[in-house]
């Protein structure tokens, strides 16, 4: 198996870019220990607070402040899945941070023919696989600057984002009825 990298090591991604990070997010939950207690609060209806989330939302506010791009696409389900529901809750968070987030549903994207895992892409030059164990746990990333393999997910890039929508108008086009 190819060798994992995460951490440090993969934070390190994001500085090294010189123009942009995108990011496909597909799955329902994302087992990452830093928000398990988070997530635990949210789920209980309480305030999850910031400061698990504030070393992720410093480096975005730093890297995109040089003018780098950060942007994904996250696939989501209607109705969202209890973890989808926590990233909405976050979302303003990130865009206040500089990244650039849009939402596409499950049935478009398989319309698209996108792929069923997460990956980043860096500069179009190196695509980070995103892997997980058991319990939905983040192990890593496995990296590739195959030119066939980038070419690929560069395609499924513009196809996600072409398509999907701004969180605003996800907003208001899943606002309860008045």
């Amino acid at each position: 198996m190819p060798e994992l990298v995460s951490g440090e090591e993969f934070l390190q991604l994001f500085r090294d870019i010189e123009h942009t990070a995108y990011r496909l997010e597909v799955r329902t939950s994302y087992g990452i220990p830093e928000e398990d207690e988070p997530y635990r609060h949210f789920l209980q209806g309480d305030d999850p607070g910031l400061d698990w989330f504030e070393p992720w939302l410093e480096l975005m506010r730093k890297e995109t402040g040089k003018g780098k791009r950060v942007e994904r696409v996250r696939v989501i389900d209607q109705p969202p899945s209890d973890y989808l529901r926590f990233e909405l809750w976050g979302t303003p968070y990130n865009l206040a941070a500089g990244e650039d987030i849009r939402y596409l549903a499950r049935p478009q994207a398989h319309a698209l023919g996108l792929p069923e895992y997460d990956y980043w892409l860096f500069d179009s030059r190196t695509v980070a696989r995103l892997q997980f164990g058991e319990h939905d746990r983040f192990l890593g990333v496995v990296l590739s600057d195959d030119p066939a393999d980038v070419l690929r997910h560069v395609q499924w890039q513009g196809a996600a984002w072409h398509h999907a929508i701004t969180f605003e108008n996800y907003q208001k086009e899943n606002a309860p009825p008045r």
